[in-house]
C-alpha cells in the first residue's frame, strides 16, 4: 500500500550498487567506489567471488549461471548492477 517498499524488480542501478556496496564493505571493511576491480585491488579473492554470487542471488531473486558466472561480471559494483539489471530484465521472455 505504501510506496517504502520498493521490489528488487524496480530496483534503479544505483540502487543495486548501493546494496551490493554495503554488502562489500561489511565483509572487507573498505568503501568501493562503483569502477574499482575488487580483484585487482587484492583485497577481495577469486573464493570471495562465490560469496558474492550467493548474495547477489539471494539479495536480488536471481540466478547466476552459466557464461554469467565469469569473473568479469564481479570485478566491480558497475558489472555486478548490470549483470543484476539484465539478468532481471532481460533474458526470459521476448
Amino acid at each position: 500500500m505504501t510506496d517504502s517498499t520498493t521490489s528488487t524488480t524496480e530496483l534503479p542501478v544505483a540502487a543495486i550498487e548501493q546494496q551490493i556496496g554495503a554488502f562489500l564493505e561489511a565483509k572487507t571493511k573498505m568503501t568501493w567506489e562503483p569502477e574499482v576491480d575488487l580483484f585487482a585491488s587484492g583485497a577481495v579473492s577469486s573464493l570471495f567471488a562465490m560469496e558474492l554470487v550467493v548474495f547477489v542471488e539471494s539479495t536480488f531473486d536471481v540466478e547466476v549461471e552459466g557464461p554469467d558466472l565469469a569473473l568479469d561480471n564481479f570485478r566491480t559494483l558497475r558489472t555486478m548492477s548490470a549483470l543484476v539489471t539484465r539478468l532481471r530484465g532481460g533474458g526470459t521472455g521476448a
